[in-house]
């Protein structure tokens, strides 16, 4: 899947449901049903509205003041990859099934990817 122009919230909802396997008609919630899906460009995912300058991204070590925070633009900059794959963890199934499940997310800043041998088709939504 290309996210060249994409709306990141939106893409990523269609992420997760391929991944969890919830548009086929086998769908089982707990089978693991879902696909492998590559994603691609994903620098260029776009936000909507003000995001792009109100977004931040937290983390916490554990330690005391181990709080870090992190604007959506020096995110873009530093790994685009991890902003997909953050918004399609988060709708997935906090279980040991959605780590399998969030396993089979291939997500690559640019356009090239080492999964052409794979012959993966082409989605559009």
């Amino acid at each position: 899947m290309d996210a060249d122009g994409k709306v990141l919230g939106r893409l990523a909802t269609r992420l997760a449901v391929m991944l969890q396997g919830k548009h086929k008609p086998t769908y089982t919630p707990h089978v693991d049903t879902g696909d492998n899906i590559v994603v691609i460009n994903a620098e260029k995912v776009k936000l909507t509205g003000q995001k792009a300058v109100k977004k931040k991204y937290q983390s916490f070590s554990g330690y005391a003041s181990g709080r870090r925070e992190i604007s959506f633009a020096q995110m873009l900059k530093r790994r685009p990859e991890s902003i997909l794959r953050l918004a399609v963890k988060r709708m997935m199934p906090v279980s040991r099934l959605g780590k399998v499940m969030l396993r089979k997310l291939h997500v690559y800043a640019g356009p090239k990817h080492p999964h052409a041998s794979q012959k993966p088709e082409a989605l559009s939504f």
